[in-house]
């Protein structure tokens, strides 16, 4: 008897919860996700003016006044007011507390996508595949995490875009996070989580 289509998609989703379960607890593709994620979270932050370095700033912060309502003014399409100014020595983080939100956010997806394209890649054969499948299925989430930051990309290289362009540009944001949770089911499904250790 064949599996229906909701069927198979809830065992997918089964399959990815056990995958990703699996990536957090094992040490290297922990490792993996938190270093892929801290990556894309502070240029995520630096691609969005929320985080400079420079010299000789001292440790400090500065809170405004009402932060709780300023929090939720928009200063973009998809920025929102800092409401707090943070020096760390060499670090400047612009604090805005949902930017800081979906950031950490698409950071997170994109390690964990990546932590399971490794763990899909380190132990390919034990799940039926070729070598090559490991590496394919992390291309969707560089792919995917790069929808993103796309408006900032194009206003960083001042490229000359077109009005149509430009009303599209703010959906690339939830692009970038359906992108994220498919691939995310995809490589889920690449990854043994009967044998969690790499196959030789």
């Amino acid at each position: 008897m064949t599996e229906t289509l909701p069927e198979r998609i809830r065992a997918r989703l089964r399959d990815t919860g056990r995958a990703s379960r699996l990536a957090v607890g094992r040490l290297d593709a922990l490792a993996v996700a938190g270093l892929v994620a801290a990556a894309y979270l502070a240029g995520y932050l630096w691609a969005t003016d929320r985080l400079s370095v420079r010299s000789g700033l001292g440790s400090s912060v500065t809170v405004v006044d009402e932060p709780l309502a300023r929090a939720f003014e928009r200063t973009g399409q998809l920025q929102f007011e800092p409401v707090a100014l943070v020096d760390l020595w060499v670090v400047r983080l612009l604090l805005s507390p949902i930017d800081l939100f979906v950031g950490a956010t698409l950071a997170a997806l994109v390690g964990l996508n990546l932590a399971l394209a490794y763990l899909a890649l380190v132990q390919p054969r034990s799940c039926g595949l070729g070598a090559g499948a490991g590496a394919a299925a992390s291309v969707p989430a560089l792919l995917s995490g790069t929808a993103c930051c796309a408006p900032v990309i194009v206003i960083a290289l001042g490229v000359q875009v077109s009005g149509t362009v430009i009303t599209v540009l703010p959906w690339l944001l939830p692009l970038g996070v359906v992108l994220l949770l498919g691939s995310l089911v995809y490589v889920g499904g690449l990854v043994d989580t009967k044998n969690g250790r790499p196959v030789s």
